[in-house]
């Protein structure tokens, strides 16, 4: 399957939602060789065709601006386009026991600039906070996955629905210190409940003003942070030192029940009999 742009051709490589309203795909351009990949949202229902082109005709940004490429009408669907990369959803991914404060509120910073810098319409954002399609990177930054089932598509819903839902997030990311001075998760938790953020600034700037100072941790944390990261590696390892002493174990099993003790161990024994001049054996 191929959808053509005025300047692109996009041939479909992978199949990642079908809805009654719009499809996704995974698609690579045509001729392109340099392993870059594409999400196209293809809008069937022509309501919602007319609802995103209302809340596209709103945004500030041009569309070469934010995230989504180009638009484009292929038959009778809209066609939107995105850039395409792995998932690595942050609901799967995050391990909040084995990340310092300082850590899980850089992530919460990351998911703020993510939501600024995106330049979506409200509508669309929402729904990607909604249905959890928020990726985090190996280097803790947050990037999207724009395959959006847009059934649920609200027209009304702005900045501050978007603030909110952002709010939450963050606060399941921030919930997970609990065990420690946590004044970033008070303060808005307390702003949450009331409703109060309507911007994303107000909520990066109350982020900001709560953030844990810059300092060492603690070796307890590091330690435990270690392990985490490394734990593969540490039970590989393991496994292949008890497998060797295990071998040690049956091959001095083995000696003693063919000369009655372990020749190995004469090496050190004799070594005791004669000290200087004199021996221990008279």
């Amino acid at each position: 399957m191929t959808f053509k742009s005025r300047n692109t051709s996009y041939t479909v490589a992978s199949t990642i939602l079908h809805t009654a309203v719009n499809d996704c795909y995974t698609a690579k351009p045509e001729g392109g060789n340099d392993g870059r990949e594409f999400l196209l949202v293809v809008i069937n229902d022509h309501d919602t065709v007319r609802s995103f082109m209302e809340t596209e005709s709103k945004r500030e940004a041009a569309p070469e601006e934010g995230m989504l490429i180009e638009t484009f009408t292929s038959g009778q669907s809209y066609v939107l386009v995105f850039p395409y990369r792995q998932e690595r959803p942050l609901d799967r991914f995050f391990v909040g026991e084995a990340y310092t404060l300082e850590r899980c509120e850089n992530i919460c910073t990351n998911l703020l600039l993510s939501c600024i810098s995106c330049m979506l319409p409200y509508p669309y954002l929402y729904l990607i906070l909604e249905q959890g399609l928020i990726n985090l990177s190996k280097d803790d930054s947050i990037y999207f996955s724009y395959s959006v089932d847009l059934t649920e598509l609200d027209i009304t819903k702005t900045e501050r629905d978007c603030a909110v839902k952002c709010a939450d997030i963050m606060l399941s990311v921030l919930e997970t210190k609990s065990d420690v001075k946590n004044i970033s998760f008070e303060l808005l938790s307390k702003k949450s409940a009331n409703n109060s953020y309507s911007r994303f600034t107000e909520l990066y700037r109350d982020l900001r003003i709560a953030a844990t100072p810059v300092k060492k941790r603690q070796l307890l944390v590091r330690i435990k942070s270690f392990f985490y990261r490394n734990s593969d590696r540490l039970f590989g390892i393991l496994f292949w030192v008890s497998l060797i002493l295990g071998i040690v174990a049956l091959v001095l099993l083995f000696t003693h029940l063919v000369w009655g003790d372990v020749p190995f161990l004469r090496i050190f024994f004799n070594s005791f009999k004669n000290i200087g001049t004199e021996s221990l054996t008279k």
